[in-house]
Formats: structure tokens, sequence, C-alpha cells
């Protein structure tokens, strides 16, 4: 698979990474550990060498996993994890319960390291992002408790996840940050308006997340799919039935686009996110092998200017519906 930087930090990941979240966590019960593991170990056959987890996802589990499957290939791959949150005893493996609240006190910060190096069963995290801004804790703070960690080899780069571009500037001017991990995708792209061209201007990589809209731009959920009380989807305003009825419009666009090209609606929206800038890497999550070839089969699908053309004039005229995530969500990103 082709080989991208993210932006000029030196760190070289495939074009498509992994998402493995949804593999613990969030959209239903814990898929069964040794499948995944065989999904992962897949994926580094198909050349992804870029695998995406978090504390909380589980909590603990997902890193547990990551960290098994890849343990013979460790050289290979870049891992990438994340820290910012405290943890309550009940938050459970679905996703439904929440974490106690954002936490990137520095010596918390240090503590999730190490844990998370033991679960990863490595000595070093490749790319250790910030989950989510805690507005408690001045960013200068933290950027600095992740470059001494950097500084004593346990962190080789620092992420933001979910930052504003002035975040990212004040983070930036203590240490680098080497990749922002958003969501971008045909149907949340409010990160071109500031955050992009601040990226670029920094030399930062970027690191979409929900690529496929939860799956919706997959083309095989529609206002008839119901969501079970395990899956977060339930709850975001984004997929309730109304939304959904009126989100196919996007589906139907890019449909439209795949049947002309022999492809199908996701991997022509990962095409088009593959498209717009060469330092985009995006982490689709699958728990299903013939999705996984499916999605990395985009890789190789090259959208001509009146592709891409047309997919900008038609969705600008779309008007997606629903709120991306609840109140109480929305809250944790930073504006």
């Amino acid at each position: 698979m082709e080989k991208r930087h993210l932006g000029k930090s030196g760190l070289e990941v495939s074009a498509l990474g992994l998402g493995c979240m949804g593999m613990s966590f969030a959209y239903g019960p814990p898929k069964d550990k040794q499948e995944m593991i065989g999904l992962i170990r897949l994926a580094v056959e198909r050349g992804v060498t870029f695998f995406d987890t978090a504390e909380v996802y589980g909590p603990f589990i997902n890193e547990e996993l990551v960290g098994e499957a890849l343990e013979p290939v460790r050289g290979q791959v870049v891992i990438a994890t994340k820290f910012g949150f405290d943890i309550n005893p009940d938050f459970n493996l679905t996703g439904q319960g929440r974490p106690a609240g954002l936490n990137s006190r520095p010596e918390h910060i240090k503590e999730v390291a190490e844990a998370s190096l033991k679960r990863l069963r490595t000595d070093v995290i490749d790319l250790f992002y910030q989950h989510r801004v805690d507005p408690g804790v001045p960013i200068e703070e933290v950027a600095g408790a992740v470059k001494e960690l950097i500084q004593e080899g346990k962190v080789k780069y620092f992420g933001l996840s979910e930052a504003s571009a002035k975040t990212i500037r004040r983070a930036h001017a203590i240490q680098p940050v080497t990749a922002l991990q958003s969501e971008y995708s045909l149907w949340w792209r409010s990160a071109e308006d500031d955050v992009m061209p601040t990226l670029e201007e920094l030399g930062i990589g970027f690191v979409p997340y929900s690529p496929l809209g939860r799956g919706f731009l997959t083309g095989k959920i529609d206002e008839n799919t119901t969501f079970g009380d395990n899956d977060f989807r339930a709850r975001l305003p984004r997929f309730t039935q109304k939304a959904m009825k009126a989100n196919k419009a996007l589906v139907d666009l890019l449909g439209a686009i795949a049947e002309r090209k022999n492809a199908t609606p996701a991997q022509i929206a990962l095409a088009w996110l593959l498209a717009q800038k060469s330092w985009i890497a995006p982490i689709p999550g699958t728990t299903k092998p013939h999705r996984l070839e499916e999605n990395l089969a985009a890789a190789e699908l090259e959208l001509t200017s009146d592709d891409l053309r047309e997919i900008d004039e038609i969705s600008s005229r779309i008007d997606v519906q629903g709120d991306r995530y609840p109140e109480h969500m929305e809250r944790m990103v930073d504006r």
C-alpha cells in the first residue's frame, strides 16, 4: 500500500490505517478476541502499518487486543493511542457509561503512558494523542508533559484530537504536533474551515476518524435501520430515523459515482478523503475481513478532477441533518 508522511514530522504510515475501537467498544458487545487478532494481522499482511486505539476503548481491553495482535510484528507498525480521561469503574464495555471526566494533568498523562505501554506490549508509544482538550489544564502543560515522555524515550510523536486551530498552535509552540485526529468525511467537513489550513501551514498530518460516517456512508444503513442499546449510534442525533432519511441523498451521490467507477460507496468516500491532501491518513474501522478488503481497495481507486468537482458541487447542495454528538459529548470538543 502507498505510504504517506504525517506532515513534516517524518512519521510514515500506510495511506489507510485501521481504527480498532469498534472491535471492543461502542458498536455493540466486544467482538471475539481471536477473530479480531486475526483481522488485525490480516491488515498487516495487506500493507496496513497504522493502528489506532485508546485506553478508554473498553476501557483498556482494546489496547490489550492491539498489543497482543501486533506484538509479533511490532517493528513493522505504528501504534497510536490516547490519554485524557478519568475512567469510572462502572464505565462499561459498550460505551453506555461515561468517563468521569477529562483529565490531562501532567502526572496523569505519565501514569496513562506507563499503563498503555504495558497493555500494548511495547517499550515506546509511536503516537500519543490527547483524546480531548482539557479546559482545566493549559495545553502548554500537556505538550510539556508529552515532551518529557519523548525525551525519556517512552513516546515518539505527539498528537491532538478534536483540537481547535488556536489550541494546535499553542501546543505546537511547546512540542511539535505530528498529527491531529478529528472527525472528517463527506458528512462532517468543519475541519476545512480553519483547522486544515493551520495543519498545512505548520506541517502537521491529519488522521480523520469516522471517515465512513460511522457506517452511514457505506450505503448499508437507512431510515429503517435500528441500533441496539449497546450501540452508541442509537443515541446520536444524526442517526435518528428522520435524519437518516434526509441524509440518504449523500449516500445516493456516492452510489452514483461508485457505479460508474465499478466501486462501492465506501470506496468512493475513502478515495475522496485521500484525494484532499497528501498528508491525510484516514483510519476506517471494521470487524469483518471482507469490509477490510473493501476499504483497503479504496487506496488504489483514482478519482479524476471531474469526479472530485462533481462530488463537491453536489454535496455542497446537500444539507446534512442532525448533530453528530449528543450535547454532553459535543461539549468535550475544543472550539
